[in-house]
Formats: structure tokens, C-alpha cells, sequence
């Protein structure tokens, strides 16, 4: 087997873990759960609780990487025999998630290259995107053509494949979020008589909405806001461990976190300003309803168009910043799975990135028939209704990650103990300034919400 890689830079591992927190569920969730849960007080809570409970999970996991050299597979195992069955659901998270995410992915390139080659116009048809997803041959195509992005990028291991490629896609994703961001909060339309400019919509995302909130609607913002720091931080899903394995000993881990932290948290505001007062703007309030594919492909295109030549320059950088971002993602997504397999099973990088070739490209393949050939339609626990995407979404991230992040809390906080975590992170004198909140959280506050948003997702609240 081949010798361990590590990061060669805090910065690195910094763009890397920032890269793969920085993804779809910023892009496409954040900005509706602000919406919906009253703009400014949702933000709140969404802060108060990614430096609590986001923070906590974030660091035991990174923490759990780096003092184990170990992937999620086996790294929960070298802690403690008994809870090795977590490693192999950490392990599963992923290999669920990266069929569906590249998926998603190949919708993205379409776009993309839509907007790119001056057809934007055409996107932003009612029947452009159902077209396009009920089309198996075109969207099994671009699946595979993202796929093969991630895996080169893998392929190429920890330093010359995700540092490198981290390194060019993450301030490339930064300057476009910022332009974009900058021409949604100064455009403006009439609209039968009525104005509504972008700096009207920004205030939806950061001023708080009161209105008709009771103790069970703010129950729900928190619960929101809990599900969003799974994506946005990429916790529970066995990826900050393995990058954890790659930090050195001597690396900062402390400020590192926090780094990671500031820039993922920045970045889901940013999409917040770069979606919200778009969409508010051609579409009203009621625009920003929609959530995910109905945001991202077909709300969105139909602001561009109504923006010309300008909007198809602006659609390009969009769909091109978000195909980094569901890029960064992915990547973090499968060396989750291929740095397991190595660790595991002890076979180099190679062979384990052509095992998870073919699982991913198996499954990727059922779920885009999903919405032709296989489609069909299941009302899921938590009352919605989804097919094969919704499925596999809905038992990685609302059962599987809520089990995987309440069964770390107990592992730290009352087995192996949380001065395990501490000590770890304060290896050469780094300083781990929120020690006594990370206690409190992963021993008796964490666990409890955990619990709460893993009921939630039965429906049995609310």
C-alpha cells in the first residue's frame, strides 16, 4: 500500500475542506430556507448555531481524522471496536450520495454549457429542464462527463489532484459569487407599475421577519438550520475525516477550523445575496418558494433571459461557479469513499477509484432513469413525495448523517472523553478557544438535537 499523503499547507487543507463544504446545499438550499424562515432571524439562528453545534461536529471530525491517519471506514474502528459500525455508515453516506450529486452535477454542465454556447434563452423554457432529465441518453452523458472531472481530480491523489485542483477552483468560485453577488443587489424592474429593486431583496435575506412566528415555527428554523450545517459543513458524511487523515501534526488545527468556518459561512451568505434579490426582483416573493432544481434551473434561468445579452454572460459565470462548486463537493465526496477502500482494504488509490468508478456510474445510470424509464413515485416519512433521487437523498442526509453525528457525540463525549478531541487540537500549543462550549455540545446539547432532528424527519414534530 502506498504511503500516506498529506496536505502540504494549512492552506490547502483549508481550500479543500472549505471546497467541499462549499456546494450545492449553499447554493440551492440556503438561500430558500432564509426565505421561508424569516430572511434575518433564520441567518441568526443559522450563525449562533454554526459556531455551537457546527463548530463541535466539525472539529471532533477533523480531530478524529488527524489523530487516527485514518478514512471514516476504519478510523471510528481504531477508537473503538464497538462503534466500527459507524466507520462503515460513514463510509455508505457517501457512496449514496455521489450517484445522485453527480447527477445533479451533469444537470449543471448542461446548463453551463447552455448559457456558455449563447442559448440561455432556451433554458429559461418551462419545458427545457423536464426535457432534458427525461432524456436518458443526454442526461446519462453528462453525468458521466462530470463523473470523470471528480476522478481525475482523485485520481491524482491528495496533493497533486484535490490541493492542486482546490487550489485554481476555490478563488476562481470566490471572484465569481462576488460579481454575481454585486449586479443582484443593483438590478431593478417594473413590473405592473411596481419597482423592486435588488437592495429591496436583500433585505429579506438579513433583516428579520417576525411575523406570524410562534414557538413551533422557530422550533422549525432551528431544525432548518441544524439540516443546513450538515450540508454546508459537510459533517456526518465521513469527508472531513478523511481529510482530516491528510492535515500534518504540526499543522494549526484550531485556526485552521476556524478558517473553514468563516469561509463556508461567507460563502452561504453570499449565495443568499446572490439569489435572493435576483428572483426577487423578476419574481416577487412568491419566486423565492422554490427550492433546489426548481431554483436553481428553472427560476434562475428565467431571470437571466429577461436580462439579454448581459444575462447570458451573467447565466455563463453562474452556472459556472456553481459547476465548481458542485465539482469541489463531488470530489470530497468520492475520496471520502476511495481513501476507505484504500485504508480498509489496504490497495492503492488506482484500483480503489476504479471500484468506486463502477459502483457510482451503476448508480448514477438508475437514477437518471429515474425520471424516464424507471420513474415511479413514493411518499416518504416525512410526508414528501420523490423518486429514486429523493429516495437515496432522503436516507443519507435525514436518517443515516443524524445517527452518524448522535453516535459520534457519545463516542467522544462518553467513551473515549472530549480532553481526546482537546488534546488534539491543541497539539503545538494551538489554541482551542470555544474548549468549554465543545464540551458542553458534544456531551449534552448535540445529542439532544441530533436526536430531535433525526425524529423530525419521521414527521413526528410538528
Amino acid at each position: 500500500m502506498e504511503k500516506r499523503s498529506s496536505f502540504k499547507g494549512s492552506l490547502g487543507f483549508v481550500l479543500a475542506a472549505a471546497g467541499s463544504a462549499v456546494g450545492l446545499g449553499n447554493i440551492w438550499r440556503f438561500p430558500y430556507l432564509a426565505a421561508k424562515d424569516g430572511g434575518g432571524l433564520f441567518l441568526i439562528v443559522y450563525l449562533i448555531l454554526a459556531v455551537t453545534f457546527g463548530y463541535t461536529l466539525l472539529t471532533s471530525e477533523i480531530a478524529i481524522g488527524r489523530n487516527t491517519k485514518q478514512s471514516p471506514l476504519t478510523a471510528y474502528k481504531k477508537l473503538s471496536e464497538k462503534f466500527k459500525w459507524v466507520g462503515w455508515l460513514a463510509c455508505l453516506v457517501p457512496m449514496i450520495i455521489m450517484p445522485y450529486y453527480c447527477v445533479i452535477g451533469g444537470w449543471v454542465l448542461k446548463y453551463f454549457i447552455t448559457f456558455l454556447t449563447g442559448s440561455g434563452v432556451d433554458a429559461a423554457s418551462d419545458s427545457f429542464f423536464t426535457g432534458f432529465i427525461t432524456n436518458p441518453t443526454e442526461s446519462i452523458m453528462a453525468t458521466v462527463i462530470f463523473f470523470l472531472l471528480c476522478a481525475i481530480i482523485v485520481i491524482g491523489g491528495v496533493n497533486k489532484g484535490i490541493e492542486r485542483a482546490s487550489g485554481i477552483i476555490m478563488p476562481t468560485l470566490v471572484i465569481f459569487v462576488i460579481i454575481i453577488a454585486i449586479f443582484s443587489i443593483t438590478i431593478s424592474n417594473e413590473d405592473n407599475d411596481v419597482t423592486r429593486t435588488g437592495f429591496e431583496g436583500l433585505k429579506i435575506l438579513f433583516i428579520p421577519n417576525f411575523d406570524g412566528l410562534t414557538i413551533g415555527k422557530f422550533a422549525t428554523i432551528v431544525l432548518d438550520a441544524m439540516g443546513q450545517l450538515f450540508f454546508s459543513l459537510s459533517i456526518a458524511m465521513g469527508i472531513m475525516v478523511a481529510y482530516g487523515s491528510y492535515v500534518s501534526d504540526d499543522s494549526n488545527l484550531g485556526k485552521s477550523i476556524n478558517q473553514i468556518e468563516i469561509f463556508d459561512t461567507a460563502i452561504a451568505i453570499l449565495a443568499g445575496v446572490m439569489i435572493i434579490p435576483a428572483v426577487y426582483v423578476f419574481q416577487g416573493e412568491e419566486g423565492l418558494a422554490a427550492s433546489g432544481p426548481g431554483l436553481m434551473f428553472v427560476s434562475l434561468p428565467k431571470v437571466f433571459a429577461q436580462l439579454g445579452i448581459f444575462g447570458q454572460i451573467i447565466g455563463a459565470l453562474f452556472f459556472a461557479m456553481v459547476l465548481f462548486a458542485a465539482l469541489t463537493s463531488a470530489v470530497s465526496i468520492m475520496e471520502a469513499v476511495v481513501s476507505s477502500f484504500c485504508d480498509a482494504f489496504k490497495i492503492e488509490r488506482k484500483k480503489a477509484v476504479n471500484i468506486d468508478t463502477i459502483i457510482t456510474l451503476i448508480l448514477s445510470v438508475v437514477v437518471c432513469l429515474g425520471y424516464n424509464v424507471l420513474y415511479f413515485e413514493l411518499k416518504l416519512p416525512n410526508g414528501s413525495v420523490g423518486q429514486i433521487l429523493d429516495i437515496m437523498d432522503y436516507i443519507s442526509n435525514y436518517i443515516f448523517m443524524p445517527i452518524i453525528a448522535f453516535a459520534t457525540c457519545i463516542l467522544i463525549g462518553y467513551v473515549i472523553k472530549p480532553q481526546f478531541i482537546i488534546n488534539e487540537v491543541e497539539k503545538n500549543g494551538s489554541r482551542f478557544s470555544r474548549k468549554g462550549l465543545y464540551v458542553i455540545m458534544i456531551k449534552f446539547i448535540a445529542p439532544v438535537m441530533l436526536a430531535i432532528l433525526f425524529l423530525q424527519s419521521f414527521s413526528l414534530f410538528g
